[in-house]
């Protein structure tokens, strides 16, 4: 199983990017998958994540509300993060994370590489 995340890149503040991540290889399901991130010298935090049934979970919400959406293509087995009016403090390496239930081995926390974000003033 494979988590490949892809969108990150530069953007000036209140601009837009939109990050995505399809999970690849042989499993029965996604439960969950979702977004964290890690600033510099920061501990990685929770951006946000969606269950199978759809339901979301803003981790600091505050910091994200009305500017970041997570959406979810179950038959792609891709998530999106659509992050709009972006903020220096939204800077940092963005991670793409999933609860999957393996063929022979349970349900595993898998996770991308990482993707980066950086947002000018």
């Amino acid at each position: 199983v494979q988590l490949q995340a892809s969108g990150g890149g530069l953007v000036q503040a209140g601009g837009s990017l939109r990050l995505s991540c399809t999970a690849s290889g042989s499993f029965f399901s996604i439960k969950r998958m979702g977004w964290y991130r890690q600033a510099s010298g920061k501990q990685r935090e929770l951006v946000a994540t969606m269950d199978s049934a759809d339901n979301t979970n803003y981790g600091d919400a505050d910091s994200v509300k009305g500017r970041f959406t997570i959406s979810r293509d179950n038959g792609q087995n891709t998530v999106y993060l659509q992050m709009n009016s972006l903020k220096p403090e939204d800077t940092g390496v963005y991670y793409c994370g999933a609860d999957i239930v393996t063929i022979v081995a349970g349900t595993i926390d898998y996770w991308g590489p990482g993707t980066l974000v950086t947002v000018s003033s």
